[in-house]
């Protein structure tokens, strides 16, 4: 009997320890590659107790990781940029519904959707060379096909998902004929085939090779928050224009994740979540990657971002601009936007 109670004392005792291990513990796999995110894990640890093991890499190559691991899967939080790539996961039936009163009375409902969250945003605006192109041509994305700025605009591929993004966007508010003109227009405007990220693009139009483009405000802050000579200089032959400010807003896109269907430690990933959107993560979350924070009563001191000045977003919910990623790809093909 002594016996019988000492092995079922030891297995409780086990069952105890586990389950506070589990509390301990979160696994996290991250597509966000910024130095700056080392403070806001750190943070949360000191905070909680719990210690993050980190997994970065590709998305693609983390959500197929998470499908192939399974049930078996130790991610409790993926978390990555752009939303066409979050509603990925969810169509891939990785992500799992948190119930949090927290999260839904700090992240705009706008932001979120049933089983993922954004907890930052980044707008994509119309940079032009000052000595090129007038700011009043390209005050929309739709002067982006105006025949005035032929041999004018650089880009970055069609098929990358900022640009993939902002076109599902454009097709959600304008329908596919008027989205497909555009893409057209974009493309007979080009002064060189798309190669390169949003800040070659904006190099390229500083330099006069090309006179306008488009970029994640991000790029645009970081550069105009440069210890750089070369590169502050750059940024005084550019202009930066809210593009759609009596129409739709400008196009936003967000940072953002969600709690995997097989995390093994639920509650610290429930807590993690719901750390991101404290007032305090929120400005290591946003302003370390020059970015505006999801929930809208942090505040963030960043000269780059506020120098752009105020402007209207577009509120059209995040999730949508998923439900026309693949339209949005298509009609990038058929207008030759490789």
């Amino acid at each position: 009997m002594k016996l019988m109670s000492a092995l079922i004392a030891s297995a409780i005792a086990t069952l105890t320890q586990t389950a506070v291990a589990e509390e301990k513990l979160l696994n996290l796999y991250s597509a966000r590659h910024y130095q700056t995110d080392e403070a806001l894990y750190a943070n949360f640890t000191q905070q909680t107790g719990i210690k993050i093991n980190r997994i970065e890499g590709k998305e693609d190559e983390l959500l197929e990781r998470i499908k192939n691991e399974g049930a078996n899967s130790p991610a409790d939080i993926f978390l990555t940029v752009d939303a066409a790539r979050l509603a990925k996961a969810h169509e891939l039936g990785l992500f799992a519904p948190v119930v949090s009163k927290t999260l839904e009375s700090r992240i705009p409902p706008h932001l979120r959707a049933e089983d993922w969250f954004s907890f930052s945003t980044r707008a994509r605006v119309i940079v032009y060379n000052k000595s090129a192109v007038k700011a009043e041509d390209v005050q929309n994305y739709d002067d982006l096909a105006n025949p005035k700025l032929k041999g004018k605009l650089c880009s970055r591929s069609g098929s990358h998902p900022y640009n993939l993004s902002l076109m599902a966007s454009i097709i959600a508010h304008q329908g596919e004929a008027k989205a497909e003109e555009l893409a057209r227009g974009m493309v007979a405007n080009f002064a060189r085939a798309p190669k390169g990220g949003d800040t070659d693009q904006i190099k390229a139009v500083s330099a006069g090779e090309c006179g306008v483009t488009i970029s994640n405000t991000y790029y645009v802050a970081r550069l105009l928050r440069s210890t750089k000579p070369e590169e502050l200089k750059l940024m005084e032959k550019v202009g930066i224009v809210w593009p759609n400010q009596t129409t739709t807003g400008a196009h936003i896109n967000v940072s953002g994740g969600g709690m995997l269907k097989t995390a093994p430690n639920k509650e610290s990933a429930v807590k993690f979540l719901e750390y991101l959107a404290s007032d305090q993560a929120q400005r290591y979350f946003a302003d370390g990657n020059n970015e505006w924070p999801a929930v809208d009563s942090v505040k963030v001191t960043n000269p780059g971002l506020e120098s752009l000045g105020k402007f209207k977003a577009d509120k059209l919910p995040v999730k949508n601009l998923a439900m026309y990623q693949t339209k949005a790809q298509i009609i990038f093909d058929r207008a030759g936007f490789k």
